[in-house]
């Protein structure tokens, strides 16, 4: 299948495409908790957008662009918000 100039047998490894790596969202500590925050967010891009090859073509007008980059840090926020709570961090 071919989406665009990005033909659909290009996919990134399974390990990049699971929910929640570890298959938990307890951590020892807070920065533990928010590193997990940011590969839940990188895997949750994987998971809408599994092609490598179009991942990296995006990369240059988000990367530059504040906007994509503050909607980012959001998505980011949300998922350490969770992370938190699921840990207690703020008892």
């Amino acid at each position: 299948m071919q989406i665009g100039v990005f033909t659909m047998s290009q996919r990134l490894p399974a390990e990049e495409l699971q929910g929640i790596p570890g298959g938990t969202l307890i951590t020892e500590t807070p920065e533990e908790g928010r590193q997990l925050a940011m590969l839940i967010a990188r895997h949750t891009i994987h998971q809408i957008q599994p092609n490598p090859d179009a991942l990296k073509a995006g990369r240059p007008e988000y990367a530059v662009d504040p906007d994509s980059l503050t909607a980012a840090a959001q998505v980011v926020a949300i998922e350490f918000q969770t992370i938190a709570a699921a840990n207690n961090y703020w008892r």
